[in-house]
């Protein structure tokens, strides 16, 4: 299947249900009596709607997982916020979350805020069975007697084409597919109105793959929730995402919906990842990007991206490009696109 033939209609604009603004978060590492630190979320501003899937795309160690980190509060040391804001809108109240204390913050998430986890196995206690990961996670949150739960767990799974026979299993009698299904199923029981996943199709074979994705697809539809969703997969964007963030260097670089991102991006690195997707009946060779993705413990002055950069010029080493709108909800950080030549 094209990639072209993936790409859907974007969601008209609505008010956010998420907003971030100037967020910076470090991890800070001591060796040898001195202090360093790893700036993976350098500077990152951005809006998600109400109903919207986000993706979050970028190279390995670009700071992905990092932001979503950030995003819903799994701070724990060496990462610290260093700056900025993570608001959320759930019911009409607002909540800043760093803010919140613990017990606040335990109130808001599976409810509201739910996280698929990079990796089933992650998630899953290998020593009980599936059952016990529903009760832990969600009988809590959803304010009912034992047995209405189990009924709406068991019908919640239906929904998603699961056998509630699942339930009495452990992780390693599933396949891996099954225990990545489970695990949406699990996040996505208390029907929060945010889920953030974290590369959720990772390590599945295409098949499995897709049915993955059109089941985050249906629960987006049936229930209305915002995603966050985090891939490295371009073509997984393509066929999932209403608009994608692209990440380097801990730094958000460009921002636009999905036909417009893959059919006219403006960054060199954007357009990179793109160009690098496979096209039916085109064997032309892909040339690769040259060098590789900076230390983010000492990254460049400038634009992260100007040593790797074909379009470079001499303010890229001095000065941080502003991420400028190009036209509505399409933003980039690129001197040579914005026409500076000093």
């Amino acid at each position: 299947m094209q990639t072209e033939a993936l790409l859907h209609t974007p969601k008209a604009a609505s008010e956010p249900i998420l907003a971030v603004e100037n967020l910076k978060a470090y991890y800070t590492t001591k060796a040898f009596g001195i202090d360093r630190d790893i700036r993976a979320v350098d500077d990152i501003s951005l809006t998600i709607a109400k109903g919207e899937i986000y993706g979050v795309a970028g190279e390995s160690s670009s700071g992905k997982t990092s932001l979503i980190k950030t995003i819903v509060g799994a701070i724990r040391p060496p990462l610290h916020v260093v700056g900025g804001s993570v608001c959320f809108n759930f019911e009409g109240q607002a909540y800043n979350i760093y803010d919140l204390g613990p017990d606040e913050l335990q109130t808001i998430r599976w409810r509201h805020l739910s996280y698929i986890m990079q990796g089933s196995m992650n998630v899953l206690n290998p020593v009980r069975r599936i059952k016990h990961s529903f009760f832990d996670f969600a009988f809590a949150h959803m304010g009912l007697d034992r047995a209405t739960f189990w009924d709406k767990v068991r019908e919640h799974l239906r929904r998603l084409d699961l056998d509630p026979g699942v339930l009495d299993s452990y992780p390693h009698q599933l396949s891996g597919g099954m225990r990545q299904r489970t695990t949406i199923a699990l996040a996505t029981v208390c029907t929060p109105e945010f889920i953030v996943a974290d590369e959720p199709t990772t390590a599945l074979d295409v098949i499995v793959q897709r049915d993955v994705l059109t089941m985050l697809r249906d629960i987006q539809r049936d229930l209305g929730s915002s995603f966050l969703f985090v891939t490295h997969d371009m073509s997984v964007h393509a066929t999932v995402s209403d608009r994608i963030g692209i990440v380097y260097a801990g730094r958000l670089v460009e921002e636009a919906d999905t036909p417009t991102l893959f059919r006219g991006a403006r960054h060199p690195y954007t357009q990179h990842l793109v160009a690098s997707l496979p096209k039916i009946g085109d064997a032309t060779r892909r040339a690769s990007l040259s060098g590789r993705p900076p230390s983010l413990a000492d990254p460049p002055a400038g634009c992260r991206f100007h040593p790797r950069c074909p379009l470079a010029m001499d303010i890229c080493s001095k000065q941080v490009p502003p991420l400028n709108p190009l036209a509505p909800r399409h933003r980039v950080a690129c001197f040579a696109v914005s026409g500076a030549t000093s």
